[in-house]
């Protein structure tokens, strides 16, 4: 890849004022966009769907709204990726799939109408994985083609890591935001459940489906994450609620000096790669008392295999339509998934629906003690394997009790691969948890320096 045109290294936040200011205009930043696309996508395969002749229109009506004097959103020409699973009025969404190939809306989901309502682009639709589960992408990871992107909102992760967009939007049911952010090294924010409406989004599990958000900076990530919070009546997760305030806290400085509790997940002895252990043993030294650490209990040593029994069960439900359409178009990795969850009875997948509210509990426990949850955020740096998405073990905790969760992107591998440091805070304290990242960052460079 050749070097980056300096406007699409800018942290989202300037870029929002440059093009608020008209120092920037939305045409100008949308045209290095499509050139970078044009660049690097042969290689990275991140966009299922591109029309850059769309993407420059909208631009150019963003660019004469500006100029009239009339109110621009506070997205204003802000270039957005969304995932393939993300239902747009007009543009194709196939889901990941053949049999969903050639589909297209006839309305926006709730979360694009509130993108452009913020005056946000849509540049296009980037990869998911089929169905948004396990059965690799076509999508390479920018930083070493050889290497998986994670998944399943592989596309929004990667079009972000290589520059092609600043923001992008995803989902999340195991690990499918904090991974693939954490494999490509960019932040990746996965809210409350419940947070950001999924009306007009693929329903795998709804007790679980969670939209997130990808940029190159936590303020960019709680800048659109904030346009995308609120009420939807037509989604039973969301509930009314005042506006988040999470940039504007994000971008404050602690009264106190956060306290971080160190958790080691299920398994973690077992699949943690070398690096990841002794990267969070000097992670946790740097932080001294400002750390401690925090066993879960007993309890939660069966969280992940609850967590993919509802999966299974909802999916079986959700995606019995497919299955019926073309069974034998789908991958082994979504039949066994389905006929898994075809043989779970109804009173253990009532049972497992009831644990969710009892690991909460137990994290009261230690949220009582502490700011926020550090842990990591995947097993180890991306896989050098195409045919798998990676281990998404150390994130379904996390999306099982709905807690908020981000990853930012401090750690390196000795093969050049980055590493995500997971944060996971108090379900709804979302802008505390950005607030404490954005402090996390500071502190590590600050010791690093010293």
């Amino acid at each position: 890849m050749t070097e980056i045109n300096p406007l699409l290294t800018l942290d989202v936040i300037e870029l929002r004022d440059r093009l608020a200011s008209g120092a920037v205009r939305a045409v100008e930043y949308v045209e290095a966009c499509l050139a970078r696309i044009a660049e690097v996508e042969p290689q990275v395969q991140a966009w299922a769907w591109l029309d850059g002749d769309h993407a420059l229109a909208q631009a150019r009506a963003l660019d004469i709204r500006r100029q009239s004097g009339a109110p621009i959103g506070p997205l204003h020409g802000l270039p957005v990726g969304l995932k393939d699973v993300i239902d747009t009025a007009k543009i194709p969404t196939s889901n990941g799939t053949v049999l969903d190939e050639g589909r297209v809306p006839e309305e926006d989901a709730v979360l694009v109408s509130r993108l452009k309502a913020a005056g946000a682009i849509i540049m296009g639709k980037t990869v998911s994985t089929e169905l948004a589960f396990m059965h690799p992408s076509k999508t390479r990871n920018p930083h070493n083609p050889e290497h998986t992107p994670g998944g399943s909102s592989a596309g929004s992760a990667a079009a972000v890591a290589a520059a092609m967009v600043p923001l992008a939007v995803g989902t999340q049911t195991g690990g499918s935001v904090i991974r693939p952010a954490s494999f490509c090294g960019v932040v990746g924010f996965k809210p409350t459940f419940g947070a950001i409406a999924r009306t007009g989004v693929l329903s795998q599990s709804p007790t679980l489906d969670t939209i997130g958000v990808f940029s190159n900076s936590v303020n960019g990530a709680a800048l659109v994450a904030e346009s995308l919070f609120g009420y939807d009546p037509k989604d039973p997760a969301t509930t009314p609620s005042p506006a988040p305030r999470l940039l504007e806290i994000a971008k404050s400085d602690p009264l106190v000096t956060p306290m971080f509790a160190f958790v080691r997940p299920p398994q973690f002895e077992e699949v943690a790669d070398e690096e990841t252990v002794m990267a969070f043993q000097e992670i946790t030294g740097m932080l001294g008392d400002q750390c401690f650490e925090a066993p879960l209990p007993k309890a939660f040593d069966d969280a992940n295999a609850l967590r993919a029994r509802i999966n299974f069960a909802e999916m079986a439900k959700d995606y019995y339509d497919y299955e019926k359409r073309g069974r034998a178009q789908l991958s082994p990795e979504i039949l066994e998934a389905i006929d898994k969850g075809n043989d779970i009875k109804a009173r253990d997948y009532l049972a497992a629906l009831d644990w969710r509210t009892v690991l909460n509990a137990g994290l009261e426990e230690v949220f009582n003690r502490c700011d926020v949850i550090i842990t990591p955020a995947a097993t180890g740096p991306a896989p050098k394997n195409l045919q798998t998405t990676g281990n998404p073990i150390f994130n379904g905790l996390w999306t099982f009790c709905g807690t908020p969760a981000v990853t930012i992107p401090l750690l390196w591998s000795q093969n050049g691969m980055p590493m995500g440091i997971q944060l996971v805070g108090r379900v709804g304290d979302d802008a505390r948890l950005m607030r404490t990242a954005n402090w996390l960052k500071k502190f590590l460079k600050n010791q690093e320096d010293a």
